[in-house]
């Protein structure tokens, strides 16, 4: 009786034309912890797959690499660790430089608008650089900077001699053309390197200095939109083949460029708001560049377009043509850096 009973609310609990599909339970996995704004994008992915599915694609979401590491997170949705996950393709350099593109300095302004050129402009370059799992989407964060603990950075030159945690390989590849040392670290660990002094400064968008305790172990940030960081939410493949036509539709529609800027501009809102935060503290310095100072932070940043441009001739792709179909995108969007 008391199964039957059970059997009824669960059949009641799914939309009658999705009645014989088969209900699947989704791993999403990230790195970060359950209080940052990724957190909620993950839920509210989740949530509307679960509702355009009647009910037969639940979801729970696994933070603060329950279910691995950071760098792992790719590997972990093509081997079925977990069924969708949160990537930094930076996070391994050379594995893809065609969504590198993103990672170069003083390109883009804006992160939902930067998030849905990103996304939009990349999906046609997924289907081989990310063959190994399902793209669901790209975005990206704030433009972001330098944080230190040791003193101002004002000028590239400044680099020279400090030790670095880069956010990426194009911030990694810029910090050595200056002279500096880079420390590789995951985001949750740098607060500790920085703090035994392993690292000096750290690359980082605002309102996670804030989460990850950072702001405790720095004091001169430069206010100026040096960068941006890509990333990615991608899908093991064989779980996504073994779902109905329906249910990869309810996917679909949440696997397109309109979610990727549903999950950046909230997130870009709140990286945003910790420059105020920043400011209000105690002990800290936020600074701002003249504009002499930019042009040569412009100036020295250039050899990195080459650094990419030659990865991305490796791949059989054109680079000249990928980065101006990504600059149009981002002019289409309102969020290309000026």
């Amino acid at each position: 009786m008391r199964k039957t009973l059970l059997a009824l609310l669960l059949a009641a609990s799914v939309t009658p034309a999705f009645a014989q599909d088969k209900t699947f339970e989704l791993k999403l996995s990230h790195w970060v912890p359950a209080s940052h704004p990724l957190q909620k994008a993950l839920e509210d992915w989740g949530s509307a797959v679960e509702k355009e599915s009647g009910g037969t694609i639940k979801y729970k979401v696994f933070p603060a690499q329950q279910l691995g590491k950071a760098f792992d997170h790719y590997d972990m949705a093509r081997d079925g660790i977990a069924d969708v996950t949160y990537v930094n393709p930076g996070y391994q350099p050379g594995r893809f430089p065609i969504i590198g593109a993103g990672e170069l300095p003083f390109l883009m302004s804006d992160a939902k608008g930067g998030s849905m050129a990103l996304d939009s402009w990349y999906r046609k370059y997924a289907e081989k650089e990310m063959k190994d799992v399902k793209f669901c989407l790209g975005f990206i964060h704030s433009p972001s900077t330098f944080h230190s603990r040791t003193k101002k950075i004002v000028v590239p030159d400044d680099i020279k001699g400090m030790k670095i945690r880069p956010a990426h390989a194009t911030m990694a590849n810029f910090v050595t053309l200056l002279g500096g040392t880079n420390v590789q670290s995951s985001a949750p660990e740098v607060r500790d390197i920085i703090e035994r002094g392993v690292a000096d400064a750290v690359t980082f968008p605002w309102g996670s200095v804030l989460l990850f305790g950072i702001d405790k172990v720095t004091k001169y940030h430069i206010e100026a939109p040096l960068y941006v960081t890509t990333f990615a939410f991608v899908m093991n493949k064989d779980k996504y083949a073994q779902m109905s036509d329906r249910q990869k539709k309810a996917i679909d529609n949440n696997c397109n460029t309109e979610a990727a800027g549903r999950v950046g501009e909230p997130w870009g809102k709140y990286e945003n708001a910790g420059v105020d935060k920043i400011k209000a503290l105690p002990d800290h310095e936020v600074y701002r560049l003249t504009p002499d100072q930019i042009a040569l932070w412009k100036k020295a940043s250039e050899p990195l377009v080459k650094t990419w441009s030659d990865n991305v001739k490796k791949t059989g792709a054109d680079p000249d043509a990928a980065m101006k179909e990504l600059r149009a995108e981002l002019t289409k969007n309102n969020a290309l850096a000026q």
